[in-house]
């Protein structure tokens, strides 16, 4: 892959960014740059990226923004100057994770054919990490899929994406628009990869490129594990159901009755989570909270989708955020 930048989000977990960037020094191929977007972290986040840069490994890009805007703004920012630096191809991932050796080569197979794929996974105990999801745009929520997508084939085309490791074209990126920061958390990158898949097939790959290194509760229930959460995450998985249905009709596929229900689902998920994982009904507030929220964002009729990019040497107005 030509120019492969690797564009990382980071907020507090210097101990495992380091991790994270001692693992791309391991690779035999390695991204052209990785490029570090701080969400004004207050620990030594900065120290590590210093120390990385001297340890031989990739290039390395760093910007502190001046302030936290989640996961979201973070990979909207880290996506805008890979590709105002002249990335080809875009390799997206949170701090909490690992690339594992050989990872660029097992993917590389897969880009002659495909412009958006999803490696596989392990979680932190080193077993395959549970990711099959399909977006049904009639209700509007991600559904797991049951079966096993490898059996005949090497890859499986949905249409969702996640940041721990999708790999995207920059032509791909360019024509649908930078990741949308007023999701602030949550379904940012599911969304991004379904806009992705309104243009080119979206797959995941029978490739184990990624491993997570932070542990997290969870409750296996066959179909779907579900993960611990915070009230942070609980109110915007509610709130940013108004960004969801707002993409789906600006794309002509919204459904107010089964939007309706897929909301329902997504909050009886959320207490399921809350009753099986955590232990607790607390919460549930937030989840109120969020919904009302999402409310007020669908009844926006001034909401627009994330544009298209500017063609690349078009001149930047800058972000005022601290880069070296």
């Amino acid at each position: 892959m030509e120019n492969l930048y690797a564009v990382v989000v980071t907020y507090n977990r210097a101990d495992f960014l380091q991790n994270l960037l001692d693992s791309f020094a391991r690779l035999s191929t390695r991204p052209a740059r990785i490029i570090v977007v701080d969400n004004a972290s207050s620990d030594h986040t900065a120290e590590v990226v210093s120390r990385a840069r001297t340890a031989g490994g990739p290039p390395i890009e760093y910007e502190r923004l001046p302030e936290n805007v989640g996961g979201a703004g973070g990979f909207s920012r880290g996506v805008e100057l890979a590709l105002e630096t002249g990335a080809e191809w875009l390799w997206l991932m949170d701090d909490d994770v690992e690339v594992l050796p050989g990872a660029v080569e097992a993917l590389e197979k897969f880009t002659p054919e495909y412009s958006c794929l999803i490696g596989r996974r392990y979680d932190a105990n080193g077993k395959p990490f549970f990711w099959q999801h399909h977006f049904v745009e009639a209700l509007g929520v991600f559904l797991p899929v049951s079966r096993n997508v490898f059996k005949h084939s090497e890859v499986f085309r949905t249409n969702v994406g996640n940041f721990e490791g999708m790999l995207i074209k920059g032509s791909v990126a360019r024509n649908i628009g930078l990741p949308d920061p007023r999701f602030f958390i949550t379904w940012d990158d599911l969304v991004y990869g379904w806009l992705a898949a309104q243009q080119t097939p979206v797959v995941y790959v029978n490739a184990f490129v990624i491993k997570k290194v932070r542990a997290q509760r969870q409750v296996d229930l066959g179909l779907r594990h579900l993960n611990d959460s915070s009230d942070l995450s609980r109110r915007y998985v509610m709130r940013n159901r108004g960004h969801v249905a707002q993409y789906l009709r600006a794309y002509g596929k919204f459904s107010r009755l089964g939007f309706g229900a897929g909301t329902a689902l997504t909050f009886l998920k959320e207490i399921a989570r809350l009753l099986l994982v955590e232990r607790t009904l607390k919460g549930t507030g937030v989840l109120w909270r969020g919904w009302r929220e999402s409310r007020t964002i669908l009844a926006d009729g001034s909401w627009k989708p994330m544009p298209p990019l500017r063609p690349a040497g078009s001149a930047d107005p800058g972000s005022g955020a601290e880069r070296d």
